[in-house]
């Protein structure tokens, strides 16, 4: 398997660091508000690969931050006369709602607080300051960057261009304008911990390099995240955990392209912003998580309703397949398997494992079940044995698992909607298609349509 590895800018062989076992982190929101449909693209993305190594037979062991504490946490509890604390635990509760109905594996996915790892925090810039690569001016302490000679490696930027670029103020203080804030000082009506220099809180970059370490240890395997996190963020934390520890912190840095609105960078200034939740009111998550999947990682997507309709057609598609398989496991008669069409099935599944190995492609894998699809539509029919039908099922379904979709059963239909396929299903059987017809009508107006194909009957919702 390879990965763009954005530190080296080239494709590198992965082979985690212990045997078996793949740390991963992953930068998480900002918990002042709900996410927009820019965040969903790496949950989305590093999700899948994590269940890529789930299905390759690794133990993944993945970390999501949780940043609660933060100069827009603060700004929004004062707007609302309320606690950090309680927009902290609003918007992680609406983040977890979201991630559910994009699908994200959360069940083993660790998520730490930063004002739940103070403590460590605190000793992390410690330590720093003991090492001489950080200093203390009146209760604020900054990371020194012309201690760290490696600065600027993630970014490829000389340290006159990363300083020009770090969009910091004039600040006296600082010994030079891009040392960058681990500890801020108190400022009246601020959340504040008591530390060695004084009361204050943690800057923003400290909390994953401590979290990190603290739940996967000195050196992981990737870490991941938005092209827009590259600098300053990730290259701030390479430069606190190497110069801490002396050892390498990640050892692939892994970064996805951004998400446009109509060829336009999503902007509340230009009125294209929206938020996860908002888009759940006229698509399923699903889709989206399809949507997100179907472009590479690493370049741009455009969402529109344009792209969006298409990726739910196609979305549809791939159901239609499974239903098609379904129905033969249920209808079909048993019989020996059929090893030229498990040899067809076998190449499709490589077709997929070679794209997601390349880089995470998810667009060449996509398209490796669709063509899975068409031959399924093509070569499979009544007389395709059950046992066939059920091993092509299977390898179906452990694609899907990978990617994360087509998991919405049968049982999300209203009772009675399934109550009238049935019956419709008995009457097409008895030749009663005056009756048919009449139930077709009736489940349209449940917002079930249905479709008589030669794989049998196939039903989709349309609202």
């Amino acid at each position: 398997m390879k990965l763009y590895n954005s530190l080296t800018r080239q494709k590198e062989d992965f082979k985690p660091l212990e045997d078996n076992i793949v740390k991963m982190y992953v930068c998480g929101p900002t918990v002042y508000n709900y996410i927009h449909v820019g965040n969903a693209r790496p949950m989305v993305i590093f999700d899948t690969l994590r269940r890529y190594f789930l299905y390759r037979g690794y133990e993944v062991k993945y970390v999501v931050n949780f940043t609660d504490i933060d100069d827009k946490m603060i700004k929004k509890a004062q707007e609302q006369n309320t606690t950090v604390k309680e927009i902290a635990d609003k918007y992680i509760k609406e983040f977890l709602k979201d991630s559910k109905g994009l699908n994200i594996y959360e069940e083993e996915t660790i998520h730490p607080k930063a004002t739940e790892n103070i403590s460590e925090i605190i000793k992390f810039i410690q330590e720093l300051e003991e090492k001489g690569f950080a200093y203390n001016v009146k209760g604020n302490v900054y990371f020194d960057i012309s201690k760290d000679k490696s600065y600027g490696k993630l970014s490829n930027k000389n340290l006159n261009d990363l300083i020009s670029g770090a969009r910091v103020g004039v600040n006296e203080d600082k010994k030079s304008p891009g040392d960058f804030v681990l500890w801020k000082k108190e400022k009246p009506g601020e959340p504040s911990w008591s530390s060695p220099w004084g009361k204050g809180r943690p800057g923003w970059h400290i909390e994953c390099s401590v979290m990190s370490r603290k739940y996967l240890g000195d050196t992981i395997d990737i870490h991941a995240g938005g092209e827009d996190l590259q600098f300053p963020h990730h290259e701030n934390e390479i430069a606190q955990s190497e110069s801490l520890t002396g050892k390498t912190f990640a050892r692939f840095w892994l970064h996805n392209g951004m998400l446009n609105i109509d060829d336009k960078k999503m902007s509340k200034s230009l009125n294209n912003f929206f938020t996860v939740r908002e888009v759940s009111e006229l698509y399923d998550l699903e889709v989206i998580r399809f949507f997100i999947l179907s472009g590479h990682y690493r370049k741009q997507i455009n969402y529109s309703r344009e792209t969006i309709e298409q990726a739910k057609n196609s979305l549809e598609r791939l159901y239609n397949g499974k239903r098609a398989l379904e129905y033969m496991l249920e209808k079909n008669s048993s019989g020996q398997i059929d090893k030229s069409i498990i040899d067809k099935i076998e190449n499709y599944k490589g077709q997929f494992e070679e794209a997601m190995n390349d880089d995470i492609n998810t667009a060449d894998a996509v398209s490796a079940m669709f063509d899975m699809v068409k031959f399924i539509n093509t070569e499979f029919d009544e007389f395709t044995s059950k046992e066939t039908v059920k091993s092509t099922l299977e390898t179906f379904n452990k694609l899907a698992i990978v990617l994360g979709i087509l998991y919405k059963e049968d049982d999300e239909l209203a009772e009675d909607a399934k109550r009238l396929i049935e019956k419709r299903k008995e009457a097409r059987e008895n030749k009663e298609y005056k009756l048919a017809d009449q139930l077709r009508d009736e489940l349209l107006d449940l917002g079930v349509q249905v479709e008589d194909t030669r794989e049998g009957m196939k039903w989709k919702k349309i609202r």
